[in-house]
């Protein structure tokens, strides 16, 4: 088991592992107000798809434990309007709406019930769903470990472990599940510009399991590619259109063009979750934009003149057709994949 989570329920507070500090220190957040919650979503405290996923679910139970009211429909109505604040987090990462969708049709399905049952059927729903989600992304990465083979020399963007889910982790996920499988190979972390998640959390993360990996700078791994030395690119998204489209953080775009360019598969990890089957394609996802501070300025020092102006969108979208395959629990989706990831919704 990993000595770390990202997120826990623990007696009526969120325990959650406050990533803007790693990898300097390791300091757990002790949450008892859902707009806590709120603002850690905001400000990368907790970040990752499933993780946000998990942690909307916590926070609004957490909200619904602060109403007083003992009236069922009241209860709803502010419920409701507990679950619109949350959704307004963050804007990309489906789980978020997806994670909020399950515990108002919880609501609404025991409707009428009294007020001190549906707030412990909301805190059962967060826990329950912290653990499908270790569940599922080990399920998901025994599906993809079969894609890494010995030796290879593997390339990733941003995170995508235990501290981007509820446990484990998805990208990072297929990674461990592959060396647990007794396979060796090296990893290339991308440092993932502005705000370095890469280098911060991914090789702290590899450190920890005993991954070996090397740290490069974004802008190296085209060269690294031309040189021969990548032989498959592997990250995690934060929400995927029904055509296979992805969204992920800021770069990811540029991997996979590369990837392409050099005839290496690259390869996205994702729980059906994270799927947002309503969207035909990535055009139709929202795109952070997040304050021009996080590129101008590094751990609170000026890098940038004062007063220059930064565009700072927080993710991109690849196009399906510069995926080789999508990794999820239920199997991995090929191209075409208006078929293949329909047959795996059904399934």
């Amino acid at each position: 088991m990993t000595p770390y989570c990202s997120i826990c329920w623990d007696i009526n507070k969120v325990k959650l592992l406050d990533q803007r500090k790693l990898p300097r220190e390791e300091i757990y957040l002790e949450i008892t107000d859902y707009h806590e919650v709120i603002e850690a979503i905001r400000t990368l405290a907790i970040r990752g798809a499933p993780a946000i996923g998990v942690a909307a679910a916590m926070g609004a139970a957490l909200g619904a434990l602060g109403l007083k009211t003992e009236d069922p429909q009241e209860f709803a109505g502010r419920f409701d309007h507990i679950c619109r604040e949350i959704a307004a987090a963050r804007p990309t990462a489906v789980n978020l709406f997806w994670a909020l969708d399950r515990v108002q049709g919880l609501v609404q399905a025991h409707a009428g019930e009294p007020v001190g049952l549906l707030k412990e059927r909301l805190v059962a729903e967060a826990q329950a769903m912290l653990k499908e989600d270790e569940t599922i992304n080990r399920k998901m990465a025994q599906a993809g470990q079969a894609v890494i083979r010995e030796g290879m020399r593997v390339i990733t963007h941003c995170n995508t472990g235990a501290l981007a889910t509820g446990a484990y982790g998805t990208a990072l996920g297929v990674l461990r599940a592959a060396w647990e499988a007794g396979k060796r190979f090296s990893v290339w972390v991308d440092e993932t510009r502005p705000l370095l998640q890469g280098a911060r959390l991914t090789t702290w993360e590899l450190g920890k399991i005993g991954i070996p990996y090397t740290l490069i700078p974004d802008g190296a791994a085209a060269a690294l590619m031309a040189k021969g030395l990548v032989d498959l690119a592997i990250v995690g998204a934060d929400r995927i259109a029904a055509n296979g489209d992805t969204a992920n953080k800021i770069g990811t775009y540029g991997v996979a063009v590369m990837a392409h360019y050099h005839g290496i598969p690259f390869y996205v990890a994702a729980p059906l979750s994270t799927f947002d089957f309503s969207i035909p394609d990535g055009s139709h996802i929202p795109v952070e934009e997040r304050s021009g501070a996080e590129i101008t300025h590094l751990w609170g020092q000026p890098v940038a003149p004062a007063g220059a102006q930064a565009l700072n969108l927080a993710f991109d979208v690849t196009p399906s057709d510069l995926i080789a395959g999508i990794i999820t629990e239920g199997g991995v989706a090929r191209p075409p994949y208006a078929s293949s990831l329909k047959a795996l919704r059904k399934g």
